[in-house]
Order: structure tokens, then sequence, then C-alpha cells
């Protein structure tokens, strides 16, 4: 190939006309790139900064590896070889940039050098083919809610012009160097104006993205730092806006968002694509009155925190902390459902939702035939921290009965605090009641260093999130009661006596299973009770919300909603031929309890807490 930099374009150098499209292309890009990153800098700040070595980690597997696309098999495939080769022509091009802006560097261009061309030849190849693969599935067998935009096309039309360009120039490079060199401008034109536009374009996120991923939140479905909350574009995070910038539009946490596909006004990827217009607007005040405005309240309250849309996003963006933000200030302005108001108020004034004399707490007790120690007044093995649904609703109180009965069989040292006990805030904090989730906080954990105990057992995997990552200071091991029962059995500690010859299936807790990863212990406890366990098609991550997180179950049903979560997966459940749904959150087994009656599933499908399977199993019908 004749040098493309020094052959003379109407009368000057080709490096002149160069230098022109490089500074130009820049100059463009650089104007927006500046303008959003004062959007970023007037918000408020949040430390993203921390822990290097952890978002090393997940770059790795997130932005390098693309792990969460890979997991969806062919499309995933097809979306790693694209960005491979995108990252190598990248390469390519700003080595030709280079090359052809200082034309006496004694380097060749990346193309005369034979391993280096041979392998963008092949990625050329292989991108083309993935890009074909994406525009099928884009164009002629679209997933749900996958954005059809004309931007999207010109995005594929712009990658895929890169990548022939330089392939076809590859090819004739030897044949016919008039072309090969025609190609060359082509290539360079084709990225600067790529460039230039993607800025302004709506794919922003092909740029934004590996940075969303670095300073993605650690913890799953982190919580915003305390607040008043956000009404307008300053009041929010740095980060939070970030994620506007940052969304592909590709529609995946609709997918798995249970409020949207229940017919709630929520959805997630609308929401990202507001506060995108929010980050571009030219104008300041644009973003006042953002929330209950721009995003209706209706939709702020339809969240059940369940964590799908955060779990599946590849950009990692942050749907959860965007929304409770927004509820802080709803909660400020006294916004709120008449019920959850009145569930907010039962906890300042009782510590629980139920509105209940905090004496009350341990009335399940009753009848056990044995005392439950208290473990400020005597040393225990296991502090159980009950929480509200296993202490206060009567739905649940033969789980939570059976679950002291299967402890004192076995001999487990336990005790628990009495009236002490506090709601343990994780739903009052979903709500954007901070103020109260920390007031609530702080009368725990002065009753939890009253008392002398090695590690902290609970039943409810709201409390069990809370008490094991948004507790201060706290180190103490904290387990839920389905770990336990698990290393129970393994040691012969309970024997089963009578084994559960049934078809059960399982629901993963969205606290238990999305939030902290405990997926196998329930699993294991089941099969040791000799049950025949079957799957719904939506488990373990990605299992369906039963619809009352986020404070929901505190909640009215919205107007015009066409199924509940809960009645989803209900009817999933028995699709799938189990006779008992089993579930190990005491606000799951209420929803489902509820759910299964009103799809007239009753006698069809028995929903039935772990511990109650464990109970029957162990017992050898004198009781257990």
């Amino acid at each position: 190939m004749s040098d493309p930099a020094t052959a003379a374009w109407l009368g000057l150098p080709g490096y002149v006309w160069l230098w022109a499209l490089t500074l130009s292309a820049f100059a463009v890009f650089g104007a927006r790139v500046r303008r959003y990153v004062r959007v970023l800098r007037a918000a408020r700040p949040e430390n993203r900064w921390d822990r290097w070595r952890d978002r090393a980690r997940l770059f790795t597997a997130e932005v390098l590896g693309q792990r969460r696309l890979v997991q969806e098999r062919w499309i995933g495939v097809a979306h790693l070889a694209i960005f491979w080769s995108f990252v190598f022509y990248a390469g390519g091009f700003f080595w030709n940039l280079v090359r052809g802006l200082f034309p006496r560097l004694p380097v060749p261009y990346p193309d005369e050098v034979p391993w280096v061309g041979a392998v963008l030849a092949a990625l050329g190849v292989l991108g083309l083919a993935a890009l074909a693969v994406a525009a099928v599935r884009r164009y002629l067998t679209p997933p749900p809610r996958l954005e059809l935009s004309r931007d999207a096309g010109i995005i594929l039309g712009l990658i895929a012009l890169v990548l022939l360009s330089s392939l076809a120039g590859h090819f004739v490079r030897r044949t016919n160097p008039a072309a090969s060199q025609a190609l060359w401008w082509v290539h360079m034109i084709t990225v600067l104006g790529f460039l230039a536009y993607l800025p302004y374009s709506k794919h922003l996120h092909l740029l934004a993205a590996p940075f969303s991923v670095w300073f993605a939140a650690l913890q799953r479905g982190g919580i915003p730092l305390a607040s008043e909350g956000a009404v307008s574009r300053e009041q929010f995070t740095w980060r939070q806006l970030f994620s506007g910038l940052a969304c592909a539009e590709c529609g995946r946490c609709d997918r798995v968002c249970p409020a949207f596909n229940s017919g709630y006004a929520l959805s997630p990827k609308m929401l990202i694509h507001r506060v995108k217009d929010l980050v571009r607007s030219p104008l300041p005040e644009a973003g006042s009155q953002f929330t209950g405005n721009v995003v209706k309240a209706e939709e702020i309250w339809a969240c059940t925190t369940c964590c799908a849309c955060m779990d599946r996003c590849p950009v990692f963006n942050e749907h959860i902390p965007l929304l409770i933000e927004m509820r802080r200030h709803l909660v400020a302005q006294g916004a709120v459902d008449e019920r959850l108001q009145q569930a907010l108020t039962n906890l300042g004034r009782y510590g629980n939702s139920f509105g209940t004399s905090p004496r009350a707490r341990a009335r399940w007790t009753r009848g056990l035939g044995f005392s439950v120690p208290d473990a400020r007044k005597e040393p225990v093995e296991y502090l159980w921290f009950v929480g509200d649904y296993a202490s206060f609703d009567p739905r649940t109180a033969p789980a939570t009965q059976a679950t002291a009965r299967l402890l004192h069989r076995a001999g487990v040292s336990f005790g628990i605090l009495y009236e002490a006990e506090q709601n343990s805030g994780n739903d009052a904090r979903r709500t954007g009641e901070e103020g109260l989730f920390e007031a609530l906080r702080e009368k725990n954990a002065k009753a939890v260093s009253q008392a002398r105990f090695l590690r902290i057992l609970t039943t409810d995997p709201h409390t069990y999130h809370a008490l094991r990552n948004e507790y201060d200071g706290s180190r103490t091991q904290v387990l839920h009661v389905t770990e336990v029962f698990d290393r129970l059995l393994a040691v012969d500690r309970i024997k089963v006596k009578t084994p559960v010859k049934t078809k059960v299936t399982y629901h993963d807790p969205c606290y238990l299973g999305r939030y902290n990863a405990i997926y196998d212990a329930p699993r294991n406890v089941l099969e040791q009770l000799k049950a025949t366990v079957v799957e719904m098609p939506r488990n373990r991550a990605d299992a369906w919300c039963c619809g009352a997180g986020g404070g929901h179950i505190w909640m009215e049903d919205a107007a015009g909603v066409k199924e509940r979560p809960a009645e989803s997966r209900v009817r999933e459940a028995a699709a799938c031929g189990a006779e008992i749904l089993a579930t190990a959150c005491p606000k799951d087994l209420v929803m489902f309890q509820d759910a299964v009656k009103t799809t007239g599933l009753e006698g069809r499908l028995d929903v039935r807490d772990v511990s109650e399977l464990v109970a029957q199993a162990v017992s050898d019908g004198e009781g257990s």
C-alpha cells in the first residue's frame, strides 16, 4: 500500500487532511463529553473509588469476559465477538492514526505487519458474522422491550463499515494499492465520524459501559447515601445519573421486572431512559420536578426491590438506588400510600409493622412445651432474630414454632430478645425512610449488645440481609435457618423418620437468593428429607419475586394490575407438577397462601415453609 499520509489530495498531503479531520472529530467529541462531565460534577458526590482490586476483578469478568451476556448463550457469544473485534480494531485504528499523523515515524502500518494483519482479518470476519447474528435478532426475532431505534441501526451500520473497510483493504493491499489506499481513508473517516457522533447518540453506552461496570455498587442492591431525597438533577449522585449514559436500552431489565410484567406503572428501562434525557438536557431547569413529574409517583412506588433488573443489567445500572432516592423525597412530602404510612408509623411507635405491643412479640412461644431463653439473661450459641412476620402473623406461627421445636430437639442452644427486638428496618429503608431505619438499627444494636451469644440466626431473609450487610460494625456470623437445618441434618442431629415423598418445588426469596446467593442450603434440606425436588423454569438467580419486598406487603394493590407477582409464581409452581411450594421466608408464605386462594389452586398446591417440612419429616407420628 502506498502511503496514504503522504499522497496528495486536492493539492495537500494526506496527513494535513488527517490532522484536520482528527482535530475536528476530537473537538466535537470533547465538547459533548465535557458537558456530561460538568453535569456529573454538579451532582451529589459519591465515593466509588474504593476497593480497586474488587473493581478490577469485576471489570475483568464483566467487561473483558462479558460474563452476564455470555450466560445468554448464542447472542452473548456474538456480543463477546463484537466487543473484542471492536477492541482490536480500535487499537488498529489508533495505530493507523498515529502513523498517518506522523508520516516520518519509522513505523509500519498495522496491515504491513503480517501477524497483526492476519489477526485483524480473522477478527474482522468473526466480528461481521457476529454483527449478522445481532442484526437477525434485532430485526427478525427481537426479544420483548428491545429498543428498535434508527440510532441503533446507524451504530450497527457504522461498526460494520469499520470492519468491512479494514477487511477489504487488507485483502486488496497487494493487488490493488489504489483501492487499498481509498479503503484506508474510508476506514479512518468512518471511525473519526463514529467518534464524533457517539456522544450525541443514544448508544453512548459503547463508551460509558466499561466505566459503569468499574464504578458499580459492590454490594447487591446498594442503598444510596443518606439524603433528603432527590427531585432535580443536581440532587442525585453522579453515579445515579451515570446510569443514564451507560444504558444500552436492551430491555433486559423490563423482561425480568415483576412490577412491569404484572401491569404496574414502572418500566425500569424507561426509568433509566428518562435519567438519560435528564443528563442530556442542556438546561439545568429541565431537571426540576423530575421526581413526581417526569417519573410519576405510581412508578416510583411500584418497585419491589427484588433486584432482578440490576442483576440482569449487562452494564450494572442501578435502578433501585435511583428509586429509593426518589422515594425519600416522596416520604418527606407525605406522598405515601395510606397503609404504608400506617406501617411506618407503627414501626416508629411500636418497633413492628403490626402496631402490636412489643410485649406480644414472644407470644408465639406459648404452648411449645419448653421455655425459650432470654439471650440477654443467659448465654446461648444462637441469638434468634425472629422478625416481625414470624413473630406476629398467625399464618406464620406454625412455621416459627416448628423451627423452635426442631432447634430444641437437636439440642441447639438458642435464645431470643423478647420485647427488645425491633423490626430490622430493611423494608423501611427501601421505602425511603432512612431515618426510621437508622433508629431501628440503633435500638437493635443496643439490644444485641446486651445479649451473650456466638452467632445470629434468623428465619426472615429481609432481616438476614439487613443484619448481615447493613448493620455497621457487626462481625458476628449471621445464618439463615435453612443453613442451620442443612448442617443439623448432615450430622444426624435431627433425623428423618418420615420421608417427604412428594413433589416439592422451592421458591428462592429475593433477599436470600439474589441478594445473598443462598441457593443450595434450602435445596439440600429438601433433598435430605427425601422429597422429589422439581425446579420451576425461573429459579435461583432468575427466580420470580413474590411481590412483597420494598414495602409492598404494606401497600394497597395498584389499579389495573393484570396479575400480582405472587399469583404468577404459584401458577408457575403448579405448572411444573409440584404438589408443595416450599419457601424460606415468612412474607413469601403469607403472599403465596393468599395467591393460592385467589388463583383457585387450593387443593392442588400446598404452600409450606421449609421448617414445617423438616418438622413433618423428623416426626415419628407422636409429635415432634
